[in-house]
């Protein structure tokens, strides 16, 4: 997709009943290699295609982020998302019992996520399954995870609710914006699964007493 600097699609798209026209062009971006901003049951995010290295690099440079930082798959389901992590008969069962929702899983990530996208040294990666129709409706268009960051930019202390700030915001450094009305402001719960037992990485969102 051409990187000129103009203004991005702008997508009014129902929360509860998601027109697929719109999606399709959300995932038409996608798959020409466009970055989107699009709303979920947490807060809005960032996504590119799963191995798309130029669109993880434009996410680190709008959020400012390092190398070492944990990237998100969100999923569609629990088949897709065994395909990207290893997933024990324990874990699977804390997963379960908290999705969808607005959790983040830290786990082991399998061949099928690209070295870039996993983190460098210990090669696990965040996935998620959000309990949000617009954001279901694109990956399940899209037929794999989108490759995920919260949308929290340098020195702000919460990310946009809404789609017009996003614009304001991003509307020359992303390719699409998705607006689906307000949203939350407070980022997933992020919770480590690599160890013996579950790690509370970042308390958000999602209410730890299902963990």
């Amino acid at each position: 997709m051409a990187r000129s600097r103009r203004s991005a699609k702008y997508l009014d798209i129902h929360p509860e009943d998601p027109q697929p026209r719109l999606i399709e062009q959300a995932v038409a971006a996608l798959e020409e290699g466009g970055l989107i901003a699009y709303p979920t049951d947490s807060c809005y995010a960032l996504g590119c295609r799963l191995g798309d290295a130029d669109g993880l690099e434009r996410i680190r440079r709008i959020r400012q982020v390092g190398k070492d930082h944990h990237f998100t798959l969100v999923c569609a389901d629990f088949a897709q998302l065994g395909q990207y992590v290893l997933v024990s008969n324990p874990t699977f069962r804390l997963v379960k019992n908290a999705t969808p929702g607005p959790y983040t899983f830290i786990l082991p990530a399998t061949r099928e996520v690209p070295r870039k996208m996993a983190h460098p040294k210990k090669h696990t990666v965040g996935v998620r399954i959000p309990d949000h129709r617009v954001a279901h409706a694109l990956v399940e268009a899209l037929g794999e995870p989108i490759l995920s960051s919260t949308l929290l930019l340098p020195g702000q202390e919460d990310p946009p609710s809404e789609g017009w700030v996003v614009q304001d915001l991003l509307g020359e450094q992303v390719d699409v914006i998705i607006d689906s009305g307000e949203v939350g402001i407070e980022p997933t719960t992020v919770v480590d699964l690599t160890g013996s037992e579950p790690v509370i990485a970042r308390e958000g969102a999602g209410n730890v007493d299902r963990i």
